[in-house]
């Protein structure tokens, strides 16, 4: 059973910070896919979550994120993106089929939110960040790629391979060797930074996505030989990106998984520790991972 103490608030809203005054949608719907794909019980919080962010969506079928004013949480900021935030909540409430067909409201949100995200797909078959920002992001495009309902298997697996080969012919760079963040011609000549570069090349083998450069083994090994003492750092200044701990656990890396346990430990329920990086934490614990011990090299 997954537990959210200090994450979520009695009327349902999750936030990013344990104790945060911040809710985003987009980390809250991230954090719940990520325990229910990997085993972990969220049915305490995911209706009561739903309710609490669809009494929110706006007429649109967007969402905003809210601050806490008081005992009140106010819309702050319009989200990130449009496209990834759509997409993994059609995914979040695919995982709830009863309550998607026995709740009018909830359809009439599915419905909206997926003619809105259709609305974003461009010429090229990419997923653009949203009407205002008419460019695509790698990592957004991988998670409406994931988005696979079972109510259109058939259809959706056909539209899926279409989009994964849109997706590979956009981002990939055969000269780099490496995936490129957005279309933007300007992010080609940044800096490569943790993120969003280098997350970037690793996110593929979280959402499973097969259209790489060689095997997915392969592929993880030469990351993680490249990346993995950045990563095991980033706590420190940035967040302590669970996300890569899961795929390690996927990958059957247990070692970089404990490493990851022993170097964040005390860092939980901080500034550096969201709620997704909660959830990974205990999807670790409930497969008996535990931290490496204080000899073992994590360098």
């Amino acid at each position: 059973m997954l537990s959210l103490a200090g994450y979520v608030d009695d009327g349902g809203a999750i936030s990013i910070l344990h104790r945060g005054d911040t809710v985003d949608p987009y980390f809250a719907l991230q954090a719940l896919l990520l325990a229910h794909e990997n085993g972990l019980d969220i049915s305490s919080h995911a209706e009561k979550w739903a309710e609490w962010v669809m009494a929110r969506q706006k007429p649109d079928a967007t969402f905003d994120r809210f601050c806490r004013v008081g005992p009140v949480w106010a819309p702050c900021k319009t989200a990130d993106a449009d496209d990834a935030l759509l997409a993994l909540w059609l995914k979040f409430l695919d995982t709830m089929p009863a309550r998607l067909q026995d709740k009018p409201a909830w359809r009439q949100s599915y419905q909206m939110s997926g003619a809105a995200l259709r609305r974003l797909r461009d010429k090229r078959g990419i997923y653009l960040v949203s009407p205002v920002y008419q460019h695509g992001l790698f990592m957004d495009n991988l998670e409406v790629w994931s988005w696979k309902p079972a109510r259109q298997v058939g259809r959706k697996t056909n539209s899926a391979g279409k989009l994964a080969e849109s997706i590979r012919a956009v981002f990939w760079d055969d000269g780099q060797q490496r995936f490129l963040v957005s279309t933007q011609p300007e992010q080609q000549r940044l800096a490569h930074t943790f993120y969003p570069e280098h997350v970037a090349q690793i996110f593929p083998l979280f959402v499973d996505f097969s259209l790489l450069s060689t095997d997915a083994a392969s592929y993880y090994k030469r990351w993680m030989t490249e990346h993995r003492r950045l990563w095991l750092s980033q706590v420190h200044d940035d967040f302590a990106w669970g996300l890569v701990a899961v795929v390690a656990l996927r990958q059957r890396d247990l070692a970089s998984a404990r490493c990851w346990l022993r170097e964040t430990a005390k860092y939980r329920h901080s500034v550096h520790w969201t709620v997704t990086d909660e959830v990974a934490s205990q999807i670790l614990q409930q497969k008996n991972v535990r931290m490496a011990a204080p000899e073992e090299p994590c360098g």
